[in-house]
């Protein structure tokens, strides 16, 4: 067992990406029985590549997009030396999978995924996590989604999803609209198995609290490209699931124009404050694979209000707002009663 990476961890992470990418855009297209992802390798100047896959117009997905990449480069973006000043001066290595998936059905959530893993001379590091934004959402979706997330996780550790859950929350959270972008999941970043599991930067937030409350990590390396695989791999399980009770409900133009108003907070977070759209651009990396997680139709409607008691309400004053999913008695309470619990 390895606290600094073996000798072929690059190799081995670029693999476990890959394969990822492979099982879950085969998952994806038997689940959807129409659409197919086409692919488009791509070559960077600067050094590294990737491929491209998108699935469009399919009986599920208006829009699915799953990449992979590999780059590399001698000069570190602003956006990684003002996180770890350590890694200045060293050439660098950088992979990862991403994907988000627009269906059409206004029941069916938009999902996200990143796993990735980092190098810089002595500096190493494994992100990534899944989460999950609902229009119209049901208490039983949103907790298959976090139960299957959380059972990876504690594979390698029972405390990590302590930490990645209110890590989650806070890191896909619009500041300009007070809100969450969706129900959550898992986040973490710059995991090296050394001093505490949280590494963020809201030092007075439930995940940090968390944190310290746990102590400092003692994972190694191959404890955490095991949560990257056990991770990758519960997105299927918490996902196609929802798809299998939802594809089939029927809906309005009503249901379909919420849909489009909501998907417009996606566009606001992941151009405003994602960082992995910050760090593809900031190192030339492919520009529509890195715009590939916006939707493709999206509206925003000017003073926009939500009426009282409806399923649009409920979105917006209780799915937009961290939640003990799990535990909340009342929360379970409240949804049964206003059937929207399954």
């Amino acid at each position: 067992m390895l606290k600094e990476p073996p000798k072929n961890s690059r190799e081995k992470t670029k693999n476990l990406l890959l394969t990822l990418q492979d099982k879950i855009c085969s998952g994806l297209e038997n689940v959807d029985g129409k659409g197919k992802f086409t692919e488009e390798s791509w070559l960077r100047g600067e050094g590294g590549g990737g491929r491209s896959r998108v699935l469009k117009n399919g009986s599920i997905f208006e829009q699915a997009g799953v990449n992979f990449s590999e780059v590399h480069g001698k000069e570190l973006p602003k956006s990684i030396i003002s996180q770890r000043p350590e890694a200045k001066g060293h050439e660098w290595f950088a992979t990862g999978t991403s994907m988000v998936l627009h269906p059409k059905n206004p029941y069916i959530p938009t999902v996200h995924l990143n796993y990735r893993y980092f190098e810089a001379g002595p500096v190493w590091w494994f992100g990534g996590g899944a989460d999950l934004t609902p229009f119209y959402p049901y208490l039983s979706d949103v907790r298959n989604f976090h139960n299957e997330h959380k059972k990876a996780c504690e594979k390698v550790d029972q405390d990590l999803h302590k930490v990645f859950k209110p890590w989650c929350d806070e890191y896909f959270f619009l500041k300009h609209r007070n809100e969450s972008r969706g129900i959550g999941g898992i986040f973490y970043d710059y995991q090296n198995g050394s001093g505490n599991i949280y590494r963020g930067n809201n030092q007075n937030g439930e995940a940090s609290k968390a944190s310290q409350n746990i102590g400092r990590s003692n994972l190694n390396w191959d404890n955490l490209f095991s949560l990257a695989e056990n991770c990758g791999q519960a997105f299927l399980p918490s996902y196609l699931p929802i798809i299998e009770k939802r594809a089939s409900q029927t809906y309005s133009s009503k249901e379909r124009e919420f849909q489009l108003y909501r998907r417009g907070r996606y566009v606001e977070f992941n151009l405003v404050w994602d960082r992995g759209t910050i760090f593809g651009l900031q190192t030339n990396g492919r520009t529509e694979s890195i715009l590939m997680s916006l939707p493709p139709l999206a509206r925003w409607e000017y003073g926009y209000k939500t009426k009282n008691g409806s399923r649009e309400e409920f979105l917006t004053s209780i799915f937009t707002k961290p939640q003990d999913w799990e535990n909340d008695k009342e929360l379970e309470k409240f949804c049964i009663e206003n059937n929207i619990f399954d």
